[in-house]
């Protein structure tokens, strides 16, 4: 047997999830509980539910000015979801 440098538990565990491709789908639901930290209280508010499939986002708020409000920031909603991810996750948001 081979003898091999000693890791820590984190990187075994980013290895095994980067093989089974979970990687893609754990940073999705970081994404979606990253939300309220992004949007603030007030957004969060008004916001009924949020999931993340296939790199979209999508986010049922209770407002539909609020959601015509957000779709004009949309760019930089995903540009500080990916910012906080590390790398490019959500590629889309759309507000219902």
């Amino acid at each position: 047997m081979k003898r091999t440098e000693a890791k820590n538990i984190g990187q075994i565990i980013n290895e095994l999830l980067k093989q089974e491709n979970l990687d893609v789908e754990l940073d999705e639901h970081r994404a979606s509980a990253l939300w309220p930290q992004i949007v603030g209280d007030g957004i969060n508010r008004y916001t009924i539910r949020r999931y993340v499939k296939n790199g979209v986002m999508t986010v049922h708020l209770s407002s539909a000015s609020l959601a015509n409000e957000l779709t004009l920031k949309r760019a930089l909603i995903i540009q500080r979801i990916n910012e906080a991810l590390g790398r490019e996750i959500i590629r889309e948001i759309i507000f219902k």
